[in-house]
């Protein structure tokens, strides 16, 4: 595995010193319901500092703030503060879809502008937003007549926690593709972190950090400076600087999200909040939420190619079978990989053949886009760039015309390298390799989402940048990978851990949707390899892991050997007006509760780790004077992702109530998933 070059290792030791003692408060501010509390000092040189407090008790502790130039001298110290703004802001907005239709946007915002004291004179803002559930802050840099653009080498951004604890997190400049288990470890033991890094404090408050609306800007990472401080790494690009703009901008908003469990963590919305309001307009007539199968379970396991030959797996045969299976069992969309000209031979790393309106000869593109048509089906198109990024740029107008054009409402794009760096290649012909998260990287993946909004066509991102909200800016940007997902049960070695999922719950999916492509019901992959999951559980995922697009992930076949576990597949939703999350603790267990958009049903999924796990849970979700039918599907006796018993799985249905009470209990690798059926379930199919 390629690792990070020595070019940014020299910076993580510059400014790791506290703040002095003497300091001196400039400025305060409260969250809206006054619980969290800031404070912003200067010290005796100069040099700027925020902490956080809530409840009277210190949560980050004085934390250095300023940037760091390639060409320039740092903004650091020897500043005063020459203006500040106080405002605040109570609203709602509508979401086209998402977990929650309606957010709520309440914070109070305070803005400080930094000027320096020397000949230079230049000047910083630091805007911060206080919500109930956490603190957000972003800097500005004005265009101003010793700054007219910004060669950015670090930020100097500190986050110093004021206590220990326990910390969740993924290493930062390793392969580059984030399809990292979690790592849990004390606080202090944390090495370079990506975001979402979240933090349990020995007080039992939790903590995540991240960032949001990270646009044409290099993604931050966390880096451990000493003891329990942390400081903003920025992601490196091909040239010196990190970042490089014209002054006169904002940076993305570097989050604290705080609650009082885990489950407080994932109902917090300041992510979305945070992001400019949807660019798009109405999307309600071209982007609709649902569920896909594919072409693609036997070509992860190795039995069908993406490569034309014997076994190549998007053929027209296989695919007009697939949407037959879509068809017959009310599954919207059938996803294809493998279609176009630039599969075969060495394509990894290097997607240059990669051809995205050319189809091979053994895939009647036309002819399969009407089929598809005639059965009420649409088809997901994927474009595999094999690392090649320039290359993809070439192509976008013509590649998103030819997806709109044979009705492809959704376009899965892949970033698969062998080295972990994306090849760029300037107009110039000069080429350089960057980081999926470098500056050049996070704009090229907007260029896609905007390309593909002018053809009305969506984006579920693989090899990604991070989510950090930008989907309510761009409602077509409906999901990512960006993680371990199921595909890494598909192999003989290094499967998914019964923990994993309730792992990503509180950490990667605080960020946003997750393209996991849960349903295997075989719980086989290749060479008849065990998955470590109850079948059970590979229902419950499609309530616990949110994505507005989720695919079933088995093939027909063997579904067909599942039709009882099958149906709650059919039946769940991926569009939901409510969440609530019941219980949890991060990488042990999750009960989540949603209800289903333009519906009084309710769905409920449960997973936990490699112990058997118990809960109660009170339904206060349902509607009061409302009668409903649950549909359980349960681990079965002696259910157990170490043996055979996985397949044990319990179906059966009772009548509830609001306020009524259900034991949750999960198997070793278990889950728990229930339809709620609003009244009674009449007019309703009964469970086989």
């Amino acid at each position: 595995m390629k690792k990070l070059t020595a070019l940014t290792l020299p910076l993580f030791a510059l400014s790791l010193a506290p703040v002095a003692a003497r300091a001196d408060v400039v400025a305060k501010a409260a969250s809206p319901d006054g619980r969290i509390t800031l404070t912003v000092s200067l010290d005796n040189e100069g040099r700027p500092s925020y902490a956080v407090q809530r409840d009277g008790k210190a949560l980050i502790a004085d934390s250095r703030l300023g940037f760091m130039f390639t060409d320039a001298p740092k903004i650091e110290r020897n500043l005063t503060l020459a203006d500040s703004q106080t405002g605040k802001s109570d609203t709602t907005w509508t979401q086209p879809w998402g977990e929650w239709s309606s957010i709520r946007d309440h914070h109070n915002e305070i803005r400080l502008a930094f000027r320096e004291k020397s000949d230079l004179q230049r000047e910083m803002d630091v805007t911060f937003r206080l919500f109930d559930d956490g603190v957000a802050f972003r800097y500005t840099l004005p265009d101003q007549a010793h700054l007219h653009h910004a060669n950015i080498a670090e930020e100097l951004t500190q986050f110093a926690f004021a206590e220990g604890g326990t910390a969740w997190w993924k290493p930062a400049f390793e392969w580059n593709r984030e399809e990292y288990l979690y790592n849990r470890t004390p606080l202090d033991a944390v090495g370079t972190a990506q975001t979402v890094m979240t933090v349990k404090l020995a007080s039992g408050t939790h903590v995540a950090l991240h960032e949001a609306a990270l646009v044409d800007y290099a993604g931050m990472n966390l880096a451990r400076a000493q003891g329990n401080i942390f400081r903003a790494a920025l992601t490196p690009g091909s040239g010196a600087p990190k970042v490089s703009r014209d002054a006169g901008f904002s940076t993305p908003w570097r989050t604290i999200a705080i609650a009082d469990d885990a489950a407080g963590l994932y109902m917090n919305h300041m992510i979305l909040n945070l992001n400019e309001p949807n660019k798009l307009g109405d999307v309600s007539g071209w982007i609709k939420p649902g569920k896909f199968v594919g072409v693609w379970w036997n070509m992860i396991k190795g039995e069908w190619t993406w490569a034309r030959g014997p076994k190549h797996g998007a053929t027209t045969a296989n695919v007009r079978r697939t949407i037959d299976f879509a068809a017959a069992n009310g599954i919207p969309a059938v996803l294809v990989e493998g279609w176009n000209v630039g599969w075969d031979g060495n394509w990894f790393g290097n997607g240059k053949g990669m051809n995205f309106s050319q189809p091979t000869e053994d895939f009647d593109a036309d002819g399969l886009a009407a089929y598809a048509k005639s059965k009420g089906v649409t088809l997901i198109g994927h474009h595999e760039t094999g690392g090649s990024a320039s290359h993809y740029d070439g192509q976008l107008d013509s590649a998103f015309k030819w997806a709109a054009d044979h009705g492809e409402r959704v376009v899965k794009t892949g970033y698969v390298t062998d080295a972990g760096q994306i090849e760029r290649v300037d107009p110039d012909g000069s080429q350089h390799r960057e980081w999926h998260e470098g500056q050049w990287m996070v704009n090229h993946y907007l260029r896609v989402v905007q390309a593909a909004a002018k053809y009305k066509v969506s984006i579920d991102s693989h090899e990604p940048v991070k989510d950090t909200g930008l989907r309510r800016t761009y409602p077509n940007w409906v999901a990512r990978e960006g993680g371990r997902g199921m595909e890494y049960n598909a192999w003989v070695g290094g499967k998914n851990p019964p923990e994993h999922e309730a792992n990503l719950v509180f950490t990667q999916m605080l960020g946003g949707p997750m393209d996991f492509t849960p349903g295997v019901l075989s719980l086989s992959g290749s060479e008849g390899s065990a998955i470590q999951s109850t079948i059970a559980k590979q229902l419950a995922l499609y309530v616990v892991l949110y994505s507005p697009f989720v695919m079933a992930a088995d093939t027909p076949e063997n579904y067909a050997k599942y039709p009882g576990p099958f149906q709650f597949i059919k039946d769940v939703p991926t569009d939901w007006s409510d969440t609530r999350v019941l219980n949890g603790e991060v990488g042990d267990y999750v009960t989540i509760a949603r209800k289903a958009k333009g519906s009084n049903d309710w769905y409920l999924g449960a997973v936990g780790d490699e112990e058997a796990r118990s809960s109660q849970v009170k339904l206060d979700f349902l509607e009061a004077g409302r009668s409903y039918v649950a549909e359980i599907y349960r681990d079965g006796p002696g259910a157990d992702y170490r043996t055979e018993a996985r397949h044990a799985i319990v179906i059966e249905k009772k009548a509830v109530k609001r306020g009524d009470v259900l034991s949750i209990d999960l198997a070793p690798g278990g889950g728990e998933a229930i339809r709620f059926v609003a009244g009674g379930g009449k007019g309703k199919r009964s469970i086989r």
